[in-house]
């Protein structure tokens, strides 16, 4: 049986590596893409070079029809979008779109997002259920409407959060999920089948929000309990990546550390949170509200990051400092 979403004109629009596998699976799989929208190229690193998108890159080579408007409801690039005729549009990682946009194609527009909606509603869904210690994420598909994330519900598809996985490894693999959901989505809304879901009304104080996350955002609080300092990091690893500020005796920063692997022992009475202890050959602990957080993987200001043991093998005197 021929798929009917193979017939559609879709335009996709996104940004990071994220929206890149979806885009690329729709490809791969013989979707008509008619146009990809993604962000302007922007000034980056010390020589200030324009760097691509990651969805421009990929669409540049797969030739594909690429607009990078500055503003959305630019006349000019109404007027563009108009003249791609979208029965479809896609939109995973992107902005916020106006609404002269998202209802113009015959079908709508959805989106993808890395949460189980409604729940982690936000720029950075991943880190957040992981910061919270989720044993459960996944990803949503939905239509647009004027509220960020609010619109109804076309599929979902649940996955297990391991103990140990960090905010690297869960994002590869709603990366990979998502794409997969995106294609059905595209064939659901082409056969007619889809029968969209109200997002379920669940108080504002029982939903978790999922902001965009600052550097100062990823500071870690020895202060806390050691479970949530351990999901703290995981939910920051590799990037944007929990950091500390290394202290001398006197309380002075010295460094800054960025921290990215972590276990936790409990103990009943720790010494003062940040308290540092190592036997200077094999490990690193810090002293946290209900006992000791193990250092596993670590970079210090300027270094390149490390396992603690290589850390330790030129700085024995980690002991006489502390972290906050």
């Amino acid at each position: 049986m021929k798929s009917k979403g193979k017939e559609l004109r879709i335009v996709f629009m996104g940004t990071p590596e994220f929206a890149v596998t979806s885009l690329r699976r729709l490809v791969e799989e013989g979707y008509r893409i008619v146009g990809v929208v993604t962000t302007p190229d922007k000034p980056a690193g010390r020589g200030q070079k324009l760097h691509e998108s990651d969805v421009k890159r990929y669409a540049v080579q797969a030739g594909l029809p690429v607009l990078q408007p500055v503003k959305l409801k630019d006349p000019e690039f109404v007027e563009a979008f108009r003249a791609l005729k979208a029965d479809l549009a896609i939109v995973i990682a992107f902005r916020m779109l106006p609404e002269v946009i998202w209802s113009m194609p015959r079908l709508g527009t959805f989106n993808l997002h890395a949460s189980l909606l409604p729940q982690y509603r936000g720029a950075a869904p991943i880190n957040w259920a992981l910061i919270n210690g989720e044993r459960q994420s996944g990803v949503t598909t939905f239509l647009l409407n004027s509220e960020i994330d609010k619109g109804n519900i076309i599929g979902q598809i649940a996955t297990d959060i391991a103990p140990d996985e960090n905010v690297g490894q869960l994002y590869d693999r709603l990366m990979h999920i998502g794409s997969g959901l995106v294609c059905e989505t595209v064939e659901k809304l082409a056969e007619g089948r889809v029968e969209p879901v109200i997002q379920s009304h669940i108080p504002d104080h029982e939903l978790k929000p999922a902001p965009k996350i600052f550097k100062e955002d990823c500071r870690i609080d020895w202060h806390a309990e050691g479970k949530r300092i351990v999901d703290f990091v995981r939910g920051l690893s590799p990037y944007p990546a929990a950091w500390s500020s290394l202290r001398d005796d006197r309380g002075a920063e010295i460094n800054t550390l960025k921290i990215f692997k972590t276990s936790f022992v409990q103990a009943p009475r720790p010494a003062p949170a940040g308290s540092i202890q190592t036997d200077g050959k094999s490990y690193v602990k810090v002293a946290c509200k209900d006992g000791w957080i193990f250092i596993d993987e670590l970079q210090m200001a300027g270094k390149k990051r490390m396992p603690v043991k290589e850390l330790l093998l030129g700085l024995k005197t980690l002991g006489d400092h502390t972290l906050a």
